[in-house]
């Protein structure tokens, strides 16, 4: 099933019909109960009304027993014998005895008078003891009596009775469960039938709120994959006015794809600045060489070796920054900054301006990273500096906070203003009129800046106190 507005219909109604179900049988066992309940306090009712008149001495036959037809009565006495049973009882079960046809019993005879009528016990006009009725909770019990040829189902309830001649007999009258039966019936019944009813309801409105709330992703659906279709990263999905997780989702996917078209793009001008850069030392080495060819004595070894370095050269930086958009992560390496440079700068005895280097003896400034990259950065910023400087290039190592700043200063013209962030963009040089032979091919500065970010630092530049520019590198130091 793969539609999300089917599972989303069929789980909501899952969960509602079990939660119904489970309501339902709560409802109709608290019903039953209440029920029995009230049919227990009927045949309790019955019972102890019976017990009284007993207690008092009432012959069997004088008995009040109006509604016999629905609580049926039946007395036993000490020995479990049945005395008595109300009229048109014809069978009964769950009592303490089954029977229903009165048996004599010699004990029973000490009750009242044949008139009911109370005699004085001597002259000394004190009334006989009168009999009473147990106050204990009666004993209940399921069972079944058939009156007047109707069976059906009763809750009995025995009392105990007490007669003034001191005989204890058992009065066990019942109250019919037809109301509750019929009462659970008919609510089962009507659970029944809008039960289904119900889940239709719920399945049908979870199908339409989840339809109308999965619209937008349909949208955004369609729109994606015409963007696909056409790869047109200019297109953006459309973004619902509500502030909900579909509209999350669409400002992140056209969020994703401007950073793809942007990426794009970059890509696209890579390759077409790489390919300009290339033509130019290709072309010029095939021209030496064809030359060399037809004339052997014109050949400029000198050239093409210089030609042969720039394109061994730009293939390198190309190679690096290729490397580092496929996410390449720096070395986890201990380096110091103080030692590197020094060597750094040890190995560039043939630059036009001596390097001047400006590093505590002693201090250690230790970071984590590649040290082939941190070199590089390093390199390239003094190759910047040795381009632009008139007499004087300076590196320096300090600490700065919890980092290492490395800054390298020339005495040149400076880098504007408004063009110090421009400059770290691949294949940018600010002056158009420099030979590609003097200049770089504007990869340098960009390079710096992509490995110092991805060893967690940052690299600018400002305004050198000898005019020219100084770029300050800085990375964190080492944990």
């Amino acid at each position: 099933m793969r539609s999300v507005r089917a599972r989303a219909a069929i789980g909501a109604t899952l969960v509602v019909a079990v939660a119904l179900v489970a309501a339902g049988l709560a409802v109709l066992l608290v019903l039953r109960d209440n029920l029995i309940g009230q049919a227990d306090l009927q045949a309790e009712v019955a019972a102890r009304e019976v017990a009284g008149q007993l207690a008092l001495d009432t012959r069997f036959e004088d008995l009040d027993l109006d509604d016999a037809e629905d609580h049926p009565v039946q007395v036993t006495d000490e020995e479990g014998r049945v005395v008595f049973v109300s009229q048109g009882l014809q069978a009964v079960s769950g009592t303490r005895s089954p029977g229903v046809s009165p048996v004599p019993s010699a004990s029973v005879g000490a009750t009242a008078s044949p008139d009911g009528d109370d005699d004085d016990d001597g002259d000394d006009g004190r009334r006989p003891a009168r009999g009473e009725v147990s106050s204990d909770d009666p004993d209940l019990s399921d069972g079944t009596a058939t009156v007047d040829g109707k069976h059906a189902d009763y809750r009995f309830a025995a009392v105990e009775a007490t007669t003034s001649a001191g005989i204890t007999l058992t009065v066990h009258a019942g109250a019919p469960l037809a109301p509750e039966q019929e009462a659970v019936d008919t609510v089962r019944g009507a659970m029944l039938t809008g039960l289904p009813v119900l889940l239709a309801v719920v399945a049908g409105v979870t199908w339409l709120v989840t339809r109308r709330a999965l619209r937008p992703v349909e949208g955004i659906r369609r729109e994606m994959a015409a963007i696909t279709a056409s790869e047109d990263l200019a297109r953006r999905v459309p973004e619902p006015d509500s502030r909900d997780e579909i509209a999350a989702l669409a400002r992140t996917t056209n969020e994703t794809l401007t950073v793809l078209e942007a990426s794009v793009e970059r890509q696209r001008r890579f390759v077409a600045d790489a390919s300009h850069e290339l033509r130019s030392p290709i072309a010029s080495l095939r021209t030496q060489l064809e030359v060399a060819e037809a004339h052997p004595e014109l050949l400029d070894l000198p050239g093409a070796v210089a030609d042969t370095v720039r394109l061994q050269v730009l293939a390198a930086d190309l190679l690096l920054l290729a490397r580092l958009d496929a996410g390449e992560r720096p070395g986890t390496a201990r380096l110091e900054v103080g030692a590197l440079v020094r060597e750094e700068v040890s190995q560039r005895a043939a630059d036009r301006i001596p390097v001047t280097v400006e590093v505590t003896e002693g201090a250690a400034y230790e970071v984590n990273g590649s040290r082939g990259q941190v070199a590089r950065v390093v390199g390239n910023l003094l190759d910047n500096a040795q381009r632009h400087a008139e007499g004087l290039v300076a590196v320096s190592v300090a600490a700065d906070g919890r980092g290492v700043r490395v800054e390298v200063r020339d005495d040149g013209a400076g880098v504007p203003e408004d063009e110090r962030e421009r400059i770290f963009e691949r294949f940018v040089r600010l002056d158009d009129a420099r030979s590609r032979d003097d200049g770089g091919a504007g990869l340098g500065l960009a390079i710096a800046r992509d490995v110092a970010a991805r060893h967690g630092g940052t690299l600018t530049v400002h305004r050198a106190p000898e005019g020219g520019a100084a770029f300050r590198l800085w990375l964190p130091r080492a944990a």
